[in-house]
């Protein structure tokens, strides 16, 4: 990449609006809630999965949560209780643990503190936001899937057969199966459906149902039912694969996130900001030197104060993010308005995946999925991720105060919207108008930023932006043909900004 994309990519105006507070505040909300993706979440209870729990809770009226299964993994499951021994199919924990009869496994019962401290916060946090799920809603949707082993997927479960039910209901559209463990309670579902149905005359129906309605969003494999069951079963299922952008939310996230990024990560921002006098939900978040200690997992170590020095993934202060290394399985269904949701090669929140040339029905990440990353200069596998991380954490603390909070007193997410077509065709040399209408509920001064998202688009030639107020003149070559992704990029001017987006898509041609 030449010096001048460089900076374009990078280059950035700022606007300050300054908006009147309104004299009643609009209540921040979804265009319609009950329009928002449907989501079922499969979990192993690792550590890092409960904090993504409780981060999901804060985001819950983003997104229909209709199902939270305990299933297994091979980091984490039960075992039969008959004192089988089982060895992983996975390497490395083939390697690391052997011939086990059961493997740090966090029980069936951790999700209830959780959902009873998220009952406590519901009215303050129902203030906030319309379309928030109340605690025996979303206790009604907890089931157990296959948890004995890793990988099992022998016999039907409440958990396999809530997804099959979900899978086989009348209402179409997309269920996003989140995978924070292995694939096996979804591929249990789907193989019941095929013993069912495969030798019918209903089969071809079925599948079609099936492959129209199932997304799975797995965060690596954790273990082999994918690539032995689901992939050859059912190939026409799509999947989003993340095994590489979501390190800079896990376990090794000081080598991933830019140093001067850290801050969000850290005890001073995290204890503070977001874990304490956040009320009940957030003081159970786990992270480092907090004294909690996961019932049955003896490698949770993290919240011991006397082992922050040299711990596996660096060191360490009290309060230190651990990690969520699955969070990014539901940051891609919030709608903060960079129509990803549906085009996840366009990259949002929950990074950037794109079309397998082998298989075209998985989009995934890796060495082809590089953007500029402009804190080292180079092609960067992760930084699809990491540019969003500052927005992401702002967001987070924003909604932690949500939980103490009345609506006068927090912050808000401002509201942008395009004026015109997102979608504009155009020819080589020809000046591109576009505009944004921004708005803040809390009056708050709003930053608009309009830059060009290079890595996601096919035009590569000079482009010069014009900005005035909330529009922004976009100068084309004389030559080259393509797609240019400009994003409007808006967040109010406070101590926790909220950002929200516009992606305009220039179609140039000769």
């Amino acid at each position: 990449m030449n010096a001048l994309n460089k900076a374009i990519s990078i280059g950035w105006i700022l606007i300050f609006l300054s908006c009147q507070a309104p004299v009643e505040k609009t209540k921040a909300k979804a265009d319609n809630p009950s329009q928002n993706p449907r989501t079922i979440v499969t979990t192993d209870g690792e550590i890092d999965d409960v904090d993504s729990f409780i981060r999901m809770l804060l985001y819950a009226n983003e997104f229909r949560i209709e199902g939270l299964i305990y299933s297994s993994s091979m980091w984490h499951y039960k075992g039969d209780g008959m004192g089988t021994l089982f060895t992983s199919e996975m390497e490395m924990t083939k390697n690391l643990y052997g011939a086990q009869t059961d493997l740090r496994w966090p029980g069936t019962e951790w999700m209830n503190p959780l959902l009873d401290a998220y009952e406590e916060v519901f009215p303050k946090l129902s203030q906030h936001a319309e379309g928030f799920p109340t605690a025996d809603e979303l206790r009604s949707v907890v089931r157990v899937g296959n948890i004995d082993f890793e990988g099992e997927m022998e016999r039907d479960t409440e958990g396999s057969d809530f997804i099959k039910a979900k899978l086989l209901d009348d209402e179409m559209g997309p269920i996003y199966l989140q995978v924070w463990g292995g694939t096996n309670t979804i591929a249990r579902a789907l193989k019941s459906i095929e013993d069912e149905y495969k030798d019918t005359d209903q089969w071809e129906q079925i599948y079609q149902k099936v492959i129209d309605k199932a997304i799975i969003y797995a965060i690596l494999d954790q273990d082999a039912t994918y690539r032995n069951y689901i992939e050859p079963n059912w190939p026409d299922v799509k999947i989003y694969y993340n095994s590489n952008q979501f390190w800079c939310f896990a376990y090794p996230w000081k080598e991933a996130v830019p140093q001067s990024q850290h801050y969000l990560f850290e005890g001073e921002f995290m204890g503070r900001e977001i874990i304490n006098n956040h009320g009940p939900l957030m003081k159970q978040y786990y992270s480092y030197g907090d004294g909690q200690k996961q019932e049955g997992d003896d490698e949770h170590i993290h919240g011991d104060p006397t082992q922050l020095e040299d711990a596996q993934w660096g060191t360490f202060g009290i309060y230190d993010f651990i990690s969520e290394g699955d969070s990014p399985a539901f940051f891609h269904l919030i709608d903060v308005g960079l129509d990803n949701l549906e085009n996840p090669q366009w990259g949002g929140w929950g990074g950037r995946l794109i079309q397998s040339e082998e298989q075209p029905n998985r989009w995934e990440d890796g060495e082809n999925v590089r953007d500029f990353n402009p804190f080292t200069g180079e092609m960067d596998a992760t930084f699809p991720q990491i540019r969003w991380v500052e927005a992401i954490q702002q967001d987070f603390a924003a909604r932690a105060d949500w939980c103490v909070m009345d609506y006068a007193e927090a912050n808000h997410p401002p509201t942008v919207k395009a004026k015109g077509s997102q979608q504009v065709m155009a020819k080589s040399g020809e000046v591109v108008s576009l505009e944004v209408e921004a708005s803040d509920p809390d009056g708050d001064e709003l930053e608009i930023n309009f830059w060009i998202y290079q890595e996601v688009g096919s035009y590569f030639e000079k482009v010069e932006l014009t900005v005035n107020q909330e529009s922004v003149k976009v100068q084309l070559a004389e030559t080259g043909t393509g797609e240019l992704h400009v994003i409007a990029e808006v967040r109010d001017r406070v101590v926790h900004p909220m950002t929200r987006y516009v992606r305009f898509l220039i179609k140039v041609e000769d």
